[in-house]
């Protein structure tokens, strides 16, 4: 169906594809694994045409084929479902689904409505999404936003579809429903394109896996020939070091914050509370929507909370905004959504970096004249030392991959100097060896610096391995908390069945 042949494609200071050679048949579902800049993101845009490549041929059945721009891709029936939100917020459910086809349900400068939200609830059905689709998007969660994306993506009646991560802002129930309507399309001979750096779900899913590492094509095999350690390999070169990561023994220091009765009606949460110690790395567990990530945006002022006491090394704080929190409290907030809140995508390293520490910077105390010379040392410090791979300091951020986004998301909080740190799903979108270096990242932040450190993910075997007390989330409900080092010192498997239990 879809075959490249000897592709390249190079940027400045980056070989980013070195002749690469795949095919994707039809009836099959392809995963394309490899860690952050192993060339992914650059081949899916060569197949839709955003990119061109530098060398190298694509082929439609059979047919040589040049795309030149992604509505040509479109009308070749290729579409792409991107790890981004790339919606319209003001413009409906429906309008976002048919945005590229309102030209069908125009006529005489006029369109009819009622026909595009009959077109959208058919999409909408397929995907499950039970929404009225003259709802505005901006109301809605970063799933039910993913969820759309796909609904748009079938619309279009595509005959290869890639999805880009497309289960990283979905519920457990969510991504079923997504490997679905997967093996439905498979069933009518489509051809399915996936990125993932979810291993089990490439092999729950897929039937063929393709592995890139540093622009080059590693290997293509059966996904039933290869278990999840050779995977691994293949991605990174080397075993997976994701495991129990030692004690931390943080029980008897003193308490950084602590938070209790706080309530939201918005959010349906009502009087809960925790406190989290220095040195320490409390974990906040719980499947999207389950409440953990809107309750720790109530408490730091992101979202207006109804009621609530919290205290600050044992003192009574007022944290009505981000901003008091950062700059009074030295709190921080490494967002889930760095795309959209987290970085200023089209602005520089440097500037992401140092933007929330700009004081550090400054020429004389009181004049406000920033030292370019301090501004740009300090984020050469955080590349060195969260080895961000860029050609230079003065690529913007929107053009790193995302393992490298998100160490620049966490950079911006480091150079802040916070004593307290909120981390919201650390290693969305990112492969497994930019995964390790983050968990070892979050791990020296406590057990070196002595920062308080609340980690918020839905991945069980990330909070497993960092966390030495758990507080789970369902229903915007704390329903249960897990302590000890002995607890956390048992095999994995064994906690998770702990957890597991509270989700059946």
């Amino acid at each position: 169906m879809l075959e490249l042949r000897n592709i390249s494609k190079s940027f400045p200071g980056v070989k980013a594809l070195q002749n690469i050679s795949v095919s994707f048949n039809k009836g099959e579902i392809h995963a394309i694994c490899g860690e952050n800049g192993a060339g992914k993101s650059t081949l899916m845009k060569i197949i839709c045409g955003i990119y061109q490549a530098d060398e190298g041929d694509i082929f439609l059945n059979g047919e040589k084929t040049k795309l030149n721009g992604y509505e040509d891709a479109l009308n070749h029936h290729i579409g792409i479902v991107n790890q981004e939100i790339n919606l319209i917020s003001n413009s409906s459910i429906a309008e976002n689904i048919c945005l590229d086809k309102l030209k069908r349900f125009s006529k005489g400068g006029f369109v009819n409505w009622k026909k595009v939200n009959e077109v959208a609830r058919k999409y909408m059905d397929m995907v499950e999404l039970k929404l009225d689709p003259e709802t505005p998007v901006r109301h809605l969660s970063a799933a039910h936003k993913q969820l759309i994306q796909i609904a748009k993506a079938l619309s279009s009646e595509t005959q290869v579809l890639m999805l880009d991560e497309p289960t990283s802002s979905l519920t457990q129930y969510e991504s079923e429903v997504l490997f679905s309507i997967m093996r439905k399309l498979k069933e009518q001979n489509k051809t399915l394109i996936f990125v993932s750096h979810k291993i089990e779900e490439v092999q729950e899913i897929c039937d063929k896996i393709t592995v890139f590492r540093d622009g080059r094509l590693v290997g293509t095999e059966d996904v039933k020939n290869v278990d999840k350690n050779k995977i691994v390999k293949m991605m990174i070169g080397r075993e997976s070091l994701l495991s129990y990561k030692g004690r931390l023994d943080a029980q008897n220091h003193e308490v950084a914050l602590k938070v209790s009765g706080i309530s939201s009606r918005k959010y349906g949460l009502e009087n809960l509370g925790f406190e989290v110690r220095k040195g320490e790395i409390l974990g906040f567990y719980g499947l999207v929507g389950s409440g953990r990530t809107e309750f720790v945006r109530a408490v730091i002022g992101v979202d207006k909370k109804d009621s609530g006491d919290i205290e600050v090394f044992g003192k009574k704080a007022d944290l009505s905004s981000l901003s008091k929190s950062l700059n009074k409290y030295r709190i921080g907030y490494v967002t889930e959504n760095r795309k959209e809140e987290g970085l200023f995508l089209d602005n520089t390293i440097t500037m992401n970096i140092c933007m929330n520490s700009l004081g550090n910077f400054s020429i004389h105390k009181g004049i406000p004249l920033i030292s370019l010379k301090k501004e740009t040392q300090n984020a050469q410090d955080y590349k060195e030392t969260l080895e961000i791979k860029t050609p230079k300091l003065t690529t913007n951020v929107g053009s790193l991959s995302g393992g490298n986004q998100q160490k620049v998301s966490i950079a911006k909080w480091l150079s802040a100097n916070c004593d307290i740190l909120f981390i919201d799903e650390p290693t969305v979108g990112v492969d497994i060896g930019a995964k390790e270096y983050i968990h070892d990242l979050i791990w020296n932040l406590a057990k070196v610096e002595q920062k308080a450190v609340v980690l918020i993910s839905s991945d069980m075997n990330e909070i497993i391995s960092l966390s030495r007390r758990i507080i789970v989330f369902k229903d915007q409900k704390m329903v249960m908390e897990l302590k000890g080092e002995e607890f956390f010192a048992k095999p994995v498997a064994e906690i998770a069945n702990t957890i597991g239990e509270y989700f059946i």
